[in-house]
This record gives C-alpha cells, structure tokens and sequence, in this order.
C-alpha cells in the first residue's frame, strides 16, 4: 500500500515536467513566427528568381525651410522686402510726378516759412497779434524777393546791347588768340566749328519753335505756382502749429509719441539749414560780385544775384555760378581778367567750404559732403533744378528724424527693461500690508497643509 502513491507522485511529477516543456516550445514557435528572423552575416544570397522585398519606408522629411542655407534665407527674405520698399518708392515718385507743380510750390512755402517763421515769432513776443505778424512777415518777404527777381531782369535788359557786342568782340579776340596760339589752330577749322553750331541750331529749330509756343503755357504754370507758394506760406506762418497736430493723428497711435518728437527737431534742423545757406550764399554774392566789379567785369550786380541764387544748390552750384563769371570776364575783358575772375571766386569758395559753412551751420545740419554730392546729382536727375535745390535738405530732415527715432526706440526699450527688472512700487501702508498679507497666505496655507499631511 505504501508503494502506490509514490508510484503516482512520480507519474504526475513527469506529466508536470512533460507539459512545461511543452508549453516553452510553444511559446518559443509563437515568438518565431510574429519577430522577424535575425540578419546573418554570412547569409548566402538569394537567388534573383525570388520575390522582391518592399521597400523600407524612410522616416519624416524634413521641412524645405530647414533644407535652405541660413545665409540664403536671409538674404531672400531682405530681397522681396527691398523690392516692396522700391516698388512703394516707385508708385510715390509716380504720384509726386503727377502733381509735381503742387509738390514743388509746397517744399518751396515750407522753405520759405523756415526762413520767415522766426520773424513771426518775434514780432508776436513784442505783442504783435498773429494774423498781423503773419501778414506783414510774408508781404515784405514776398516784396524783397520780387524786388530781386526786378533788379536782376533790368540789370539784363539795360546791358544786353553792350553785353552783346561786348560778346562779339571777345569772340573775335579770342578767335585772334586761337590763330596765334602754340595750338595751330587754323581759320578753316575756326570756320567749321561756327559751321556746326549754326547746323546744330537749325536742327533743333522745330524743338525751339515749340519751346517757344509753348512759354505762354510755361507763364501761366508760374503765375500759379508763386500763386500757390504765397498762400501756402501764408497759412504756414499762421497756422503751422494746427496743421502738425492733425498731422499727427494720421499717423498710427503707438508711433505717434515718437514722430510728434522728431518733427520740432526736423523743423529746427530745416530752419537752421535755410537760414545758415541763405547767410552763406548772401556772403558770397556780396565778395565775389565786389571781385568782378573791381575787376570791370559787366553785369557785375547781376551775375551777384545769380550767384546768390545758385548758392542754394550746394557744391554744383556754386560752380555753375562761377563758371558763368568766368566765362561772362573771358568774351568781354580777356585772358587775364578771367584768370583773376577764377581766383576771387576759387578764393571766396574755400573761404566759405572750411570757415562759414562749419561757423554758420555748425552741428545743425550733419551731412556728410558725399551725401551732398550724391543727393544733389540724384535730385538733379530726378526733378531738374527744383529737385537739386530741395535734395540736400531732405537729406539733413531725414538724417535727423532717423538719428532721433532710433534713440528713442532704444531709449523706450531701455526703460521697459527697467521696469521690467524693478520690483513693485506701493503708494502707501495700506498696499504693503496687503501685499504682506498676500505674500503670507502661500505660507500659512503651506503650513496647515503641511500639519494635515503630518495628522494623516
């Protein structure tokens, strides 16, 4: 009896035995049949007839953005905006084309009221009312530039005659010079350059026939531009003030602060330029036309004006106004009252580049002369004279309204970084106690939950 169940524990023992081994084989076929099977190195290749296998996808690609070097990203994404910046410049310069004689007679109102406006605001501080002050300041400016404009034309129209046979006579010296010159010039060469300049005027007869016809349209667009100008200046010098102000709420609410600024120091920057050429060209015209008097120049008064008047182009005009006298002392007095011509105008020139431009302007007007030659030859290109005259101060206006809205970005940032790193401020007792009171709850709260997680 003692035997059977040992017997029995055996038997069962091996069937335990026998079916765990048969549950490992079976978990060991499961495992083959759902992994895939492991690569071999030394797996022998098959054979071309089989299957082909499918192709294993790649992970996810990458965004075209992040495939673009950096340097060429930057670049594109500087180029569409310049060339958004250059088309607006392009449909502006279409606009300003459009109505150019509107645009030139208002620069000209506001450099005229830049001139004008101190006057104003002196007479107001010695209790001249504003409608009064207005009116005088720009009847007697627009009377001494009238006057002006008069002196120069009689001048002309009373010396043309001995002008021109003074002329005529000089060209025959000069002819007679050219003959006996170290140049061997002959008379048949002399002869055919008279040739060519009367042929090149009787082609371009039809262009000046038109030219003519057309001074009657060319009066009535001046008449209307002084016109323009003077009531422009008038309603600048009265109400200047008014016209910034509503200016100013045509530009957006978060650059206002910073253009309602930059526009008292625009205007003093503009006011400073005018006033300081207007000085300059004045000294100018005063020593060289004493130069070309005392040197019996003709039309001495009259080329003093011109050069006063192209004194406002800066740089080309004054060369322009020099060569003109220089030319006018060569056909009338000769060789040698030219030369001296030349040297009182090279003289009086440096004079004004290296004492009175820097004395007078001072730090007013900071341009560099490269930008001056620059702006001039653009404006020059772009507009004609007018657009010479008005080049460079646009250029001061813009250095300064740049230079001053760039610190004050700066300036702005500074102080939000400021108060951004400052701790709060409390008015009173009260508002310490409450924040006290606000900044303690955290801890008491802290605290008594920190006594409820101990209880538990």
């Amino acid at each position: 009896m003692s035997r059977v169940p040992g017997w029995l524990g055996r038997l069962g023992a091996g069937l335990t035995e026998m079916g765990e081994r048969l549950d490992e084989r079976r978990a060991e076929v499961e495992k083959e049949t759902t992994e895939p099977a492991p690569v071999v190195a030394d797996r022998v290749a098959e054979p071309a007839s089989a299957a082909p296998q499918p192709p294993v996808p790649a992970g996810p690609r990458p965004d075209p953005a992040q495939a673009v070097p950096w340097g060429v990203r930057v670049a594109a994404e500087a180029g569409w905006r310049l060339l958004v910046l250059a088309g607006t410049v392009w449909v502006l310069m279409r606009v300003i084309s459009a109505v150019q004689l509107v645009v030139f007679a208002f620069v000209i109102a506001l450099l005229i009221t830049a001139l004008l406006q101190p006057t104003v605001a002196r007479l107001r501080r010695h209790g001249v009312p504003r409608g009064p002050a207005t009116a005088l300041t720009a009847i007697l400016g627009f009377v001494v530039m009238g006057l002006i404009g008069w002196f120069v034309t009689w001048q002309v129209m009373e010396n043309i005659d001995t002008l021109s046979s003074q002329i005529q006579s000089g060209i025959d010296d000069l002819r007679n010079w050219l003959l006996k010159s170290p140049f061997h010039v002959t008379d048949k060469q002399i002869n055919q350059i008279a040739k060519n300049l009367r042929e090149a005027i009787g082609a371009n007869a039809d262009q000046i026939t038109s030219a003519g016809l057309e001074g009657v349209q060319v009066i009535v667009e001046t008449l209307a531009s002084i016109l323009l100008v003077f009531f422009s200046t008038l309603f600048l010098l009265y109400d200047g003030e008014r016209i910034w102000e509503w200016s100013l709420k045509l530009v957006p609410a978060a650059a206002r602060p910073g253009v309602a600024g930059a526009g008292p120091r625009a205007w003093r920057t503009l006011t400073a330029y005018v006033r300081g050429t207007v000085l300059v060209a004045l000294i100018d015209a005063i020593f060289i036309g004493l130069g070309i008097y005392f040197l019996d120049v003709p039309m001495a008064v009259p080329l003093a004006v011109f050069i006063f008047l192209f004194s406002f182009i800066p740089l080309v005009g004054a060369v322009a106004s020099g060569a003109l006298a220089v030319v006018v002392a060569l056909v009338t007095q000769g060789v040698f009252t030219a030369v001296m011509t030349l040297l009182v105008v090279l003289a009086v020139q440096q004079i004004e580049g290296h004492v009175l431009q820097p004395f007078i302007l001072g730090r007013a007007v900071r341009v560099h002369p490269l930008a001056v030659v620059l702006s001039v030859a653009a404006g020059g290109m772009v507009a004609g004279i007018g657009g010479a005259v008005v080049a460079v101060p646009l250029v001061a206006v813009t250095n300064t309204v740049v230079g001053y809205l760039r610190a004050y970005a700066q300036e702005q940032a500074l102080l939000a970084a400021q108060e951004d790193a400052a701790p709060p401020e409390f008015d009173d007792e009260a508002d310490r106690a409450g924040a006290g009171s606000v900044v303690a709850a955290p801890r008491d709260a802290q605290e008594s939950t920190g006594g409820l997680a101990h209880q538990e």
